[in-house]
């Protein structure tokens, strides 16, 4: 089964897996670690289901389910948190902040998970990048109903930057954030004077490179359309995030 991952990844993957078996003395499975690893890496990467998954690796769906569920909790507990992610956002001349709405399988009466903004179903997702737009640390989840934000102040995002004294460019959908968020200027173009216009302009150059941290995220295939229960997606969104940083250079 071809899988597009970095070999860092299913090395790094395969040892805490080994790691983890030592741990609680497990002796026996149907799958080596190496296999295992793999198993669990085409889910994340390719989006693919447990039924080809216990297809293509000769076991049962049930098998599938518990080595994923069993990877997925491993590497989520090793994602960096917010503090740590911020400590490292220290060196940097400044951070971008950005939402990305992760689709979700939900049905129309499903209001909470509606975003108005992307007109469908889904969790919001808040991604720090650095000033090259690398992706330094991605958020739990949280109903695509809850704007930007207020998800930044629920996670503390706004609180640990300020403290930090760490600039951070944002969109519009961070109004009235404060604190060392800067935003453009509101108001339709035509009413902005001059120099606010030149300002927006320079500022939506910046945040551009934000979109490198979302593609990051998105290149893990699951989270472009995720069919599980909401309560796994953060667990889903941080392993990805540890496998990131784990196979970046840096990592």
């Amino acid at each position: 089964m071809w899988v597009d991952v970095s070999s860092r990844s299913l090395s790094f993957l395969a040892a805490r897996l080994r790691e983890h078996h030592r741990r609680i003395k497990s002796r026996w499975r149907r799958l080596p670690v190496g296999r295992q690893a793999l198993l669990v890496l085409a889910h994340l990467r390719n989006g693919t289901t447990y039924a080809q998954l216990a297809a293509g690796f000769g076991v049962g769906t049930s098998t599938v389910y518990r080595y994923i569920s069993e990877a997925v909790d491993l590497l989520a507990a090793l994602a960096p948190t917010l503090d740590e992610a911020v400590r490292a956002a220290s060196t940097k001349a400044y951070v971008l902040l950005d939402g990305t709405l992760l689709p979700i399988d939900r049905i129309a009466a499903d209001r909470p998970f509606y975003s108005g903004k992307h007109k469908k179903h889904g969790m919001n997702v808040q991604v720090i990048a650095d000033p090259f737009g690398r992706l330094l640390w991605a958020s739990p989840a949280l109903p695509g109903a809850v704007h930007d934000v207020r998800a930044a102040r629920e996670h503390g995002i706004i609180n640990a930057l300020d403290q930090a004294r760490i600039p951070c460019w944002a969109d519009k959908g961070y109004q009235g954030a404060r604190g060392t968020v800067r935003v453009p200027f509101r108001g339709r173009w035509e009413t902005l004077s001059t120099g606010q216009q030149a300002v927006n302009r320079s500022q939506a150059k910046i945040r551009a490179l934000v979109e490198q941290a979302m593609a990051t995220l998105k290149n893990w295939r699951l989270l472009r359309k995720l069919r599980c229960s909401t309560t796994r997606i953060t667990g889903l969104v941080q392993a990805v995030l540890t496998l990131h940083h784990a196979s970046s250079p840096a990592g």
